[in-house]
């Protein structure tokens, strides 16, 4: 056991250690950041479905998965469900695409880190993940004054959420649970307006505003889910999650900087004055976080091969940041479409390592609910996945799992940035039982 836990934290502090910035997306500019997705590698390979629920793996879209029978295939002769733990990480690739050229931007994050544990009847989760991410660097270029640079946006941050997840098996057939998740962390920003004089050269000052808000909020997820016989072979599974609107509390600074640029473009700050938010009533304010609802449905073989597809409403156009917004962008009910499965040969093959590796495949579809330029920001994503099973086979069913997204989002209409994107990422998840009835005392 405690060869496991070792492995987990070198994995744990790999990915923290080249976790720098969680994205490189210019979209991230706006609200709170570029929601980040949650879920496993597993789910990622199936283009980002919820809808398949099994007693071997960690299922973070829907809390009813933590409670549940064990498969009569696994590795624990029906005596008691494993404890599960998992960790991922993803590197990802990106070209942002212009009308007038093109730039290449990587980064590497961590995903998650989730445990899961058994409690009889209940079954219990908890972990931490990255909610939203702020990463982008922007120029406001004037192609009437030649091209000039008139402001510079820089952003970074996010929010993470902690998770502590409860599920209950009803009866054999339907489960359903509930997340308690708590929101932190903040963002930050600064645009630098450079002068020029009337030759069109540029002023050695400039002006910077910088601006940072920390968040924290409370807010739930519900689930359910049923699995249930079609016949003899077939097996018949839908789910569905439901998180009400909530709010995240925003304490917010201000200040306005002189700069001296040098020729070289560094930034040499002369004087600062913290600007007075609360006279405005923009030192503390609240912002409201929609509500989603998720529903999924899908049938397979146990332990054999398993289809299903998932949709998503949330309704964004509540989404108002009062003390940074923009008067190009605005928030329209969002919504997200995916399909996906996976095939497993021969999970009992002792002679093929292959037919014991299970294939996953997807795809999504979304609408994002940012509208940027009266144009809405679309993305969808073609994903693949392997779960390579580790250690003896006659004990424990762990997996690395490795997957591939290629995707796009936005549109380089109203002079806006096309993302062409490549992720990849890789997991660890490790299966133990703690809770072992003896046969001999």
């Amino acid at each position: 056991m405690i060869k496991k836990f070792i492995v987990v934290l070198i994995a744990i502090v790999g990915c923290f250690s080249y976790a720098q910035q969680g994205t490189a997306s210019p979209y991230s500019f706006y609200g709170i950041g570029s929601l980040k997705f949650r879920g496993t590698a597993e789910n990622r390979g199936m283009g980002g479905i919820g809808s398949y629920i099994d007693s071997l793996r960690i299922n973070l879209r829907n809390p009813a998965s933590y409670a549940g029978k064990n498969l009569k295939a696994d590795p624990y002769n029906g005596e008691s469900r494993p404890v599960k733990f998992s960790v991922s990480g993803t590197f990802s690739s990106t070209t942002l695409e212009s009308n007038t050229g093109s730039e290449e931007a990587g980064t590497s994050t961590f995903d998650y880190l989730a445990v899961s544990i058994p409690l009889g009847k209940f079954g219990a989760g908890f972990g931490l993940l990255p909610f939203t991410s702020v990463g982008y660097k922007l120029q406001d270029i004037n192609a009437a004054q030649n091209n000039r640079i008139d402001y510079r946006y820089e952003g970074e941050g996010g929010l993470n959420k902690a998770f502590l997840s409860l599920g209950y098996l009803v009866n054999d057939n339907i489960t359903i649970g509930v997340d308690a998740n708590y929101n932190f962390g903040n963002t930050q920003n600064s645009a630098v307006q450079f002068v020029y004089d009337v030759n069109g050269n540029i002023v050695q000052f400039a002006t910077r505003e910088d601006n940072r808000s920390d968040l924290s909020g409370l807010n739930f997820n519900i689930g359910s889910a049923y699995k249930g016989k079609l016949n003899d072979k077939l097996e018949l599974s839908a789910t569905a999650t439901y998180s009400p609107e909530s709010s995240l509390s925003s304490i917010n600074d201000r200040s306005i900087s002189t700069l001296i640029i040098s020729t070289l473009g560094d930034e040499f700050v002369q004087n600062t004055i913290e600007v007075d938010l609360a006279a405005n009533n923009l030192a503390e304010t609240e912002l409201d976080l929609p509500s989603r609802l998720a529903l999924g449905l899908g049938v397979g073989r146990t332990s054999k091969w398993f289809i299903g597809a998932e949709y998503v409403a949330q309704n964004t156009s509540v989404f108002n940041n009062p003390i940074f917004s923009t008067t190009n962008s605005s928030f329209e009910d969002a919504s997200s479409f995916a399909i996906g499965g996976f095939y497993l040969p021969n999970h009992r093959s002792l002679s093929n390592y292959l037919k014991r590796i299970t294939y996953r495949a997807g795809a999504r579809f979304e609408n994002t609910g940012l509208v940027v330029n009266n144009e809405s920001i679309n993305e969808f994503g073609i994903s693949f996945g392997l779960g390579l099973p580790i250690g003896p086979q006659s004990r424990l069913f762990s997996e690395v799992n490795l997957g591939f997204e290629y995707g796009q989002r936005g549109t380089k209409n109203q002079n806006l940035i096309q993302e062409n994107f490549l992720n990849f990422n890789v997991s660890l998840s490790v299966t133990d039982r703690w809770f072992q009835k003896r046969k001999y005392n």
